[in-house]
Parts: C-alpha cells; sequence; structure tokens
C-alpha cells in the first residue's frame, strides 16, 4: 500500500469500528472541556474525570474558579500530578478570560494558546470538540500509531500533525483523532501490539515482520 492507500483504509476502517466519538473527558461546556483537557495533561482520562465533579461543584466558570485559591484548586487536582503547576495555571487563566475576553473561552487558536498552561495540543482539542472547528490533536497514542502504520516518518507530534492533515480530509480530522485514540487504546496499545498483532496493523503493514517494530 502506498501512504495515501494506507490512510483510505484506516479512515474507513475507523468509521466502522467507531461510528460514535464521544469526548472521553467529562465535561458541560468550553470552559469545563478547557480545564479537563488542561488536567490531562500527563494523567489518563479516567483519572481527570474521577477528579473535575468535586472541582466543578466548587467553581465550574472563571468567575467562580478566579475566586479559589491556588492551594484549594491544587488539592482538589492533586490525583492528577503536577498539581502545583496545574493549579497555578487554572487560576491564572480563569482570570485573563475575566480579563480579556470578557469570561468566555476564545474561540481561536492563537488566543487559547496565550492562556496559562494552554498548548497547541490543548488547544486543538477546544476548537474541535468545544466548537468544532477542524483540528487534528496528536497524543502519544496517535503519534505512536501514526508511525507505526507508516503515515508519518516525523519524530515530533509537530510534524505527525502535519502529514496526518494532508493524508485525512479536513472534514473528517475531529471524528478521526479521537477513532484513533479509541483504537490505540484498545487494540493497537504500546505494548499489546508490536506492529503486527491488531486487524489495522496487519492490513497495512503486512510486510513487516514480527517482532521488528517502527522507528521511535
Amino acid at each position: 500500500m502506498t501512504r495515501a492507500e494506507r490512510a483510505a483504509f484506516i479512515d474507513r476502517r475507523l468509521a466502522e469500528l467507531y461510528p460514535a466519538t464521544p469526548v472521553p473527558l467529562d465535561h458541560r461546556d468550553a470552559f469545563t472541556l478547557l480545564i479537563a483537557v488542561l488536567l490531562s495533561a500527563q494523567c489518563t482520562d479516567k483519572r481527570v474525570n474521577e477528579v473535575t465533579p468535586r472541582l466543578f461543584a466548587r467553581a465550574d466558570t472563571p468567575e467562580k474558579m478566579a475566586l479559589v485559591p491556588v492551594e484549594e484548586i491544587q488539592q482538589f487536582i492533586r490525583p492528577c500530578g503536577l498539581s502545583p503547576q496545574k493549579a497555578k495555571a487554572i487560576a491564572g487563566l480563569s482570570r485573563l478570560l475575566l480579563e480579556k475576553q470578557g469570561g468566555r473561552v476564545p474561540r481561536t487558536f492563537e488566543e487559547l494558546e496565550e492562556l496559562p498552561g494552554v498548548g497547541h495540543k490543548t488547544a486543538s482539542v477546544v476548537m474541535a470538540q468545544a466548537f468544532g472547528v477542524p483540528a487534528f490533536p496528536v497524543d502519544t497514542h496517535i503519534h505512536r500509531l501514526a508511525q507505526r502504520w507508516k503515515l508519518t516518518s516525523g519524530r515530533s507530534v509537530e510534524q505527525t500533525e502535519r502529514d496526518l492533515k494532508v493524508l485525512f480530509p479536513r472534514e473528517h480530522w475531529n471524528q478521526l483523532h479521537l477513532r484513533i485514540i479509541f483504537y490505540g487504546r484498545e487494540h493497537c496499545t504500546a505494548r499489546g501490539c508490536d506492529g503486527t498483532t491488531c486487524e489495522i496493523c496487519r492490513a497495512v503493514v503486512p510486510e513487516r515482520k514480527r517482532g521488528v517494530t517502527t522507528k521511535k
């Protein structure tokens, strides 16, 4: 298969496997999604979903969150890891949203990435899932599978994102990035598949010898 043929097969098969693409992080609006995605850095979605109900019961808007002491935010989010940095970022971005955005989450990548603790991946998730703007957030699952499936040779998530955006139709990006994550967690895990085991690996890279993985 050529790279384009591999991409077309993957796009089609993942749509069959995962016709519905619910956002894994529990949220109610753009602000709670922003906070949940920020917390998910180096933390599982499951753990984030265990932490956010208590946090959001205390404060679920920028106005309310800006009034919560950083130390108290940190206590709520401690199980997520990196709690000192994340608590400061949550407090800081809440104040900035009030000062510069009228309490609303901005709808541009540039404005989102100016917020404390918000990088390109976080901004991409918010743009895609809160506002429906085509984006292709690349996490560790997507970066790993894109290399394993020979969709990119990029060593960085930035290069992987650029390559995937070229290969897949723009109107598929928002659902497809979630489908790849779902598949990576369920079938093509880092340890459970060596690039020869799961259905898609066998289909798109049939020439790969067992036990030989792609370069990281």
